[in-house]
């Protein structure tokens, strides 16, 4: 398959997917939306990435109504696709959904379970039941109309999908330690709780994020 990485800045690749990609013998193409638009056609999966962003600043990021466009297009062509933290919020957004600003960072590892459509689901239940889910949010969304709650931690919507082949997850399975590191140290929100946290639980994670790649992958083959 060959997938495309919308992503949103320098630092916000695909990272672990995109090495599960790659080991998995398939095409990945980095795609920067803010410097080159929306990507054309030609492509069997799509991933789009996080971001500094927001929904809602489309003055100062024009090129998120270009994104928007282009979700609403995928899911129309039914075209399978995961969104990544503010990639989740675009789909949210693009499906008609609600995204705001969360009542406060929502920054660390969070519990996390899965509801039954969830643990029914093909991506997302290749996850435990409950889990410890790493998130960096400074935004929530609703589910959109029309689509499926799949995982929450508390009264935040964690995990959700639209349709058969659309999947949106506010939660980061991509990040490497350093990276989400300096994402906390960038924002001034790193303390040594955090940090303390990230090294303990950053391994099993990773071993978690991995298995959604994989699953996701497998789902978008089919």
């Amino acid at each position: 398959m060959r997938v495309v990485a919308i992503t949103h800045g320098a630092d916000v690749g695909p990272e672990l997917l995109g090495d599960v990609i790659r080991e998995g013998g398939h095409e990945l193409v980095e795609w920067d939306i803010g410097v080159r638009g929306a990507p054309g056609d030609g492509h069997d999966a799509v991933l789009v990435l996080g971001g500094s962003q927001n929904v809602g600043e489309e003055h100062e990021h024009p090129w998120l109504r270009e994104e928007y466009d282009f979700l609403q297009r995928a899911l129309a062509d039914g075209t399978p696709l995961l969104g990544v933290c503010l990639g989740a919020e675009t789909l949210a957004h693009a499906a008609g959904g609600l995204v705001e600003k969360a009542a406060a960072p929502f920054l660390g590892f969070f519990p996390t379970e899965l509801t039954t459509a969830g643990r029914e689901d093909p991506v997302l239940g290749a996850l435990p039941h409950r889990f410890e889910a790493l998130n960096a949010n400074g935004y929530t969304c609703r589910v959109p109309p029309h689509g499926v709650a799949l995982a929450r931690s508390g009264p935040l919507t964690q995990a959700f999908r639209v349709g058969e082949r659309a999947w949106g997850v506010q939660f980061h399975p991509e990040v490497r330690r350093d990276q989400i590191v300096g994402w906390f140290e960038q924002d001034g929100m790193l303390t040594d709780d955090l940090r303390h946290a990230v090294d303990a639980g950053i391994s099993a994670w990773q071993a978690l994020g991995r298995a959604l790649g994989r699953a996701f992958l497998r789902a978008a083959s089919r």
